[in-house]
């Protein structure tokens, strides 16, 4: 079936349909990870999103629920250049097709992704339509302009959970996934799995569209988290008495949720606060902060960041189109990294307080594990507040 990708700017691509049919309109955006598109379509960041990916195949090694990010695909459309005719992996369960039609997301191959992804680097990321339909280019292109985009919408009230949880209560969910044999591993579901070590702190982690492997990570670390609804009141948080707090990835623009920039206001100074992305720029605002849109954002896993304080650089995994501005910042708060591609705040800590949060995503998936410690970081820095 014929596929249209119509862009707000006008320009268009035709290729077929893959997944389901019907109509689509988000902003369009390209990631540049060579691997983990499962991931990449149920992280809820991607919400509000058609995604554009830059390997040219797609769906070589299928779908399996141990490695979704969520419960189900966030994304309003997924284009790709090749789709696998085959999904060749021992732990696959279905095919990427199947998986897409059973969500009803829809998808698009056979278009020339290098050419939009170069479009998009020069003119930014934009409204697009997806459309299955028998609709022109024409009309395709008005859908597309009549969309909302991402600026100024709160996408995180339609992913963060309604109620307050604890993750992972018997310590199974969160086992790290391993090929290698060696004492104490546990025989299990889709493979063999690490024993996890016992808890050490106990914190509360809001819940702005949180992917899965941040929950395991904190929990391999010795972390128990109750996770609580993005619109807990700082009240309800403090009353649990948890050692600190984390504040998760998420998608939309961090400028449109003040509810969340005054909870969080009323937290730091009082616990350790450790935030990802989304997280990252609500600190930022709870510090008098703002943010900016980036012209294409900052999507995959080979993203350079260098630590100020080291000089140390690490290779991250990143998903986000805004940026804190470092201009914005009070004095007492310390830029700790930046993207080597453009600068940009990749991170920042407060000078006397025990608050500090990275714009990338040290759990990866997908992605380099090269920003793993941050979690134990986040560790020693609730062992020493205490």
């Amino acid at each position: 079936m014929r596929a249209i990708l119509a862009l707000e700017d006008g320009r268009s691509f035709i290729g077929e349909s893959f997944g389901d049919g019907g109509t689509s309109v988000g902003e369009v955006c390209f990631n540049t990870s060579m691997s983990g598109y499962q991931e990449v379509l149920t992280d809820p960041s991607y919400r509000g999103q058609i995604v554009a990916m830059t390997v040219p195949q797609i769906g070589n090694y299928g779908v399996n629920a141990l490695d979704s990010e969520s419960d189900h695909p966030h994304v309003r459309g997924f284009v790709i250049e090749e789709l696998s005719p085959v999904a060749s992996s021992w732990r696959s369960e279905e095919t990427l097709d199947h998986y897409l039609k059973r969500f009803g997301i829809l998808g698009i191959q056979g278009i020339d992704t290098r050419a939009l992804t170069r479009h998009l680097r020069d003119k930014g990321a934009m409204k697009g339509c997806l459309t299955t339909e028998a609709v022109s280019v024409a009309a395709a292109v008005a859908q597309a302009r009549a969309g909302v985009g991402v600026v100024g919408q709160d996408f995180v009230k339609e992913v963060t959970p309604q109620e307050a949880f604890d993750w992972d209560p018997l310590s199974e969910l969160s086992r790290e996934w391993t090929t290698v044999p060696e004492l104490g591993v546990i025989q299990g579901v889709g493979g063999s799995f690490k024993p996890l070590p016992p808890v050490r702190h106990k914190i509360v982690a809001y819940d702005f569209g949180m992917k899965r492997n941040i929950l395991r990570r904190l929990r391999q670390e010795g972390f128990a988290v109750r996770v609580v609804p993005a619109g807990t009141p700082a009240e309800e948080v403090l009353a649990l008495k948890p050692d600190g707090v984390f504040l998760s990835n998420g998608p939309g623009d961090p400028g449109a949720l003040a509810y969340v920039h005054d909870n969080i206001r009323k937290i730091v100074g009082k616990l350790p606060v450790f935030g990802i992305c989304l997280g990252h720029q609500m600190l930022a605002y709870a510090f008098g902060g703002k943010t900016f849109k980036l012209k294409f954002g900052h999507r995959g896993g080979n993203q350079p960041v260098k630590d100020l304080r080291t000089g140390k650089v690490t290779i991250t995994s990143q998903n986000h189109g805004f940026a804190v501005d470092p201009e914005s910042l009070p004095r007492e708060v310390e830029v700790t990294h930046i993207n080597l591609n453009d600068n940009t705040v990749e991170g920042m800590k407060h000078s006397s307080l025990p608050v500090f949060s990275v714009q990338y995503h040290p759990e990866a998936a997908p992605g380099p594990n090269d920003a793993g410690y941050f979690f134990s970081q986040f560790s020693e820095l609730i062992a020493a507040s205490k």
